[in-house]
């Protein structure tokens, strides 16, 4: 069967590695592989460990977040952010208390969501360094992943 799609008058790259696009896909598909592999075993999702974490950390000493808050500070938008939290609080790993204004919930990690995040972070961390292993601190990485992670604030 002839191809009659002519990638060379359609595409700006003579390769598909040479598309930052693509390579940021490729990259990003090996690294969540590499980080699900580690939540696996502790139940956990990705999603599910990035708004577990958020959550424990906005709230240290204390204080009160929003989910809308959360969501964006992940990237997600507040539907997907409800969705997580709600899987979070079916497994006993967070718990979610209405505020004042009785529209917006406070989630707060249980005695147990905190528990499985003492696990999780290192074993996150450890894959992450693991993955990135490759480059030093002096590496332009990670200002770039910076500047993208941000770019829909500027």
């Amino acid at each position: 069967m002839k191809s009659d799609f002519d990638f060379n008058k359609k595409s700006a790259f003579k390769t598909p590695e040479e598309s930052p696009g693509f390579l940021l896909w490729r990259a990003s598909t090996l690294w969540r592989r590499s980080i699900e592999a580690v939540l696996k075993p502790l139940n956990l999702t990705h999603p599910q460990f990035v708004i577990l974490a958020a959550t424990a950390w906005f709230t240290r000493g204390n204080k009160h977040v929003s989910q809308a808050a959360i969501g964006r500070h992940a990237g997600l938008d507040p539907n997907t952010t409800s969705q997580i939290l709600s899987g979070l609080q079916k497994k006993g790993l967070i718990e979610r208390v209405r505020s004042d204004d009785e529209r917006s919930k406070y989630p707060t990690p249980t005695p147990l969501g905190k528990q499985l995040l003492a696990k999780a972070l290192p074993a996150v961390e450890k894959a992450d360094a693991k993955f990135f292993e490759s480059f030093d601190s002096r590496s332009p990485l990670l200002p770039i992943l910076f500047q993208l992670a941000h770019q829909e604030n500027s």
